[in-house]
Parts: structure tokens; C-alpha cells; sequence
């Protein structure tokens, strides 16, 4: 079998089932390739663009915000917190989220739980915006 089955689930339900060449993520620790028959794994995964190459060389960009990934014989599972295919972002949306994160740090008032999540909101922003960037490749 030259292919893994890939399952992708945030809270709100299932995001991709289908069969890919190869997952390319980026875990806390550094970026992974994963072909099929890899070694067992779990990772847990950092905010980034989830790459998905297809058979006939196409390929599907995810935007996950964290989460977890599993490895097992040709079976890739993703629990992500939330994850958007490259065309259901909201690209406004994102855009003005950026902004509202940016402004939100500049205020020298914030606790530091408050300035962590601001940090965290610009870096999810910035994730679904380069979406659009990557897609260009």
C-alpha cells in the first residue's frame, strides 16, 4: 500500500478523511514527513499548516491550531483544536483578527495570561492568512 488514510477531527467534527501520499506537520519539536508503514508515533503538534500530498501530486493545506497527531501502521490521526482546508478560510476574517491581536498586544496593561493570549490569537491569525501564501507554491 503506497498510501496512508488520513482522519482529521477538531471539536466541531471531521475536517478530511481520505488517502494521502505523505503528511508533512509540524510538531512542538520540529516538522515530520510521514510516509506510509512509518513507526508508531504520538506527537503532539504546534499551530501550523498541515500538508497533505496526494497520489497524483496535488495537494491539501490544512490550518490547525495545535492538537495531537497519532501514527499507526497506514493510519494517520489528527485531534486538532481547530482546523480550516485552505479554501474554507475566511481570509477577511483572519485578516481582521491579525489586527485586533497586533493591537491587543500593544496594550501595556495586559496580565500576562491576557498578553499570552493575545500571542497565541496573532499566531493563529497569521497561521490561516499564509494559507493563501502557501497555496501559491
Amino acid at each position: 500500500m503506497n498510501t496512508l488514510h488520513v482522519n482529521i477531527v477538531t471539536p466541531d467534527g471531521e475536517v478530511y478523511d481520505g488517502d494521502v501520499r505523505m503528511v508533512v506537520a509540524k510538531t512542538i519539536s520540529g516538522e515530520i514527513g510521514v510516509l506510509p508503514h512509518h513507526v508508531p508515533l504520538v506527537t503532539p503538534l504546534d499551530i501550523s499548516i498541515l500538508k497533505l500530498r496526494h497520489e497524483d501530486g496535488g495537494r491539501t493545506l490544512i490550518a490547525i491550531s495545535g492538537g495531537f497527531m497519532e501514527v499507526r501502521q497506514d493510519t494517520v490521526t489528527v485531534l486538532a483544536e481547530t482546523a480550516e482546508a485552505a479554501d474554507k478560510v475566511d481570509y477577511d476574517r483572519a485578516s481582521a483578527a491579525k489586527v485586533r491581536a497586533e493591537r491587543r498586544l500593544q496594550d501595556t496593561k495586559l496580565s500576562d495570561l491576557e498578553f499570552k493570549r493575545a500571542e497565541l490569537s496573532l499566531k493563529r491569525a497569521i497561521n490561516r492568512l499564509n494559507l493563501k501564501e502557501y497555496g501559491r507554491d
